[in-house]
């Protein structure tokens, strides 16, 4: 059985056509079972796609010579939606022409027009940015949100958990992952009264839940594998995100100019190579790429527009599996628990 066809952005991303193409050629192989919708202009993707035979024979092109640019802003990118590939791209999936939809392109503007063409699922005041990012245990963590809503009150916190619960279920395995807001302290009069009403508010539904809320977590714990979702307002989370990618950029970087001081250095680092190439496996941004909008009813998935082929690939893989494992409807099923528990009108009483 086939999986619903992925709607590719092809012009997305630092070097859009050759990347996109290549990456969804490098899904296709691994997984025989994806099919394209290729959104772009018609003759850079038929160009790119004759290196490409067996990407070409499970994809269909959707015209369009139409580009958002990292510097249009997102109002002007809503107002060219339905011209541009991105834009494109997106309203297939509104139609039910794509399962989903990818792209590596504007991250402001991808969130403007996925909220405006799909909106939100019932129950869901606002949709979040989640990402995966790599930790010391066993399962990488889901971080979310990571900037679409830089101020956010209890009940948003607590949709957010939600989300990524069922995000997490789904790229882990795990039945029950262990859910922590974000906070400057674990003490349970830390932080803010919205933090402080979230927690209370996951703590009295979590076992109708399938989660674990083990209340808070500080910033410096996040990769430390002892959590795997933690629930942030963007702002907060996507400081926390680029305070994590800034050190992980300043660690490689350092090593690599202690290994090139002396003759020495370069022996040594002969002999840990292995190690080192391990380490720079762990922190590329290529293997943890794509991250998705929660609480849209769709799915819409964002790469890094540095993504490397391998990274477009990833992100491909990600968005075939949330909609392989019904992301909507575990999310749906999820908010109609917290519902009927009145876990909800209690968060927004209390804020």
């Amino acid at each position: 059985m086939s999986l619903p066809r992925i709607a590719v952005d092809a012009m997305g991303g630092d070097e859009g056509v050759r990347v996109m193409v290549e990456g969804a050629a490098l899904a296709r192989r691994r997984h025989d079972r994806f099919k394209f919708l290729l959104v772009g202009d018609e003759t850079r993707i038929k160009a790119a796609l004759e290196n490409h035979p067996n990407l070409r024979a499970a994809s269909d092109i959707l015209h369009s010579n139409d580009v958002i640019t990292g510097e249009d802003k997102p109002s002007q990118a809503m107002r060219r939606a339905k011209t541009t590939s991105m834009g494109m791209a997106i309203n297939a999936v509104k139609t039910g022409d794509a399962g989903a939809a990818v792209s590596a392109g504007n991250t402001g503007a991808l969130m403007a027009i996925a909220k405006l063409a799909l909106r939100t699922m019932p129950g869901i005041d606002r949709p979040a940015l989640a990402a995966i990012m790599p930790t010391l245990g066993a399962n990488d963590v889901v971080m979310l949100d990571l900037g679409a809503n830089t101020d956010c009150d209890a009940r948003n916190l607590l949709q957010f958990a939600v989300m990524g619960a069922a995000y997490a279920r789904i790229v882990s395995g795990l039945e029950a992952p262990r859910v922590r807001l974000l906070n400057i302290g674990t003490e349970e009069t830390k932080g803010t009264d919205a933090l402080r009403d979230a927690a209370a508010a996951l703590k009295a539904a979590t076992d109708r839940l399938a989660m674990q809320f083990d209340g808070f977590v500080e910033a410096d714990k996040i990769n430390r594998g002892e959590v795997d979702v933690v629930v942030s307002d963007g702002f907060s989370g996507n400081i926390a995100l680029k305070s994590i990618e800034g050190t992980a950029r300043f660690v490689a970087d350092l090593l690599r100019r202690s290994f090139a001081s002396s003759l020495r250095s370069k022996i040594g680092f002969l002999i840990s190579r292995p190690a080192t190439e391990l380490l720079k496996h762990h922190l590329d941004p290529n293997n943890h790429n794509g991250a998705i909008f929660l609480g849209l009813n769709g799915v819409v998935v964002k790469s890094h527009g540095s993504a490397s082929a391998v990274g477009v690939a990833n992100a491909v893989a990600v968005t075939a599996r949330l909609l392989e494992e019904n992301l909507i409807e575990r999310i749906t099923a999820d908010l109609a628990s917290i519902a009927a528990n009145g876990t909800a009108n209690g968060v927004e009483a209390a804020a």
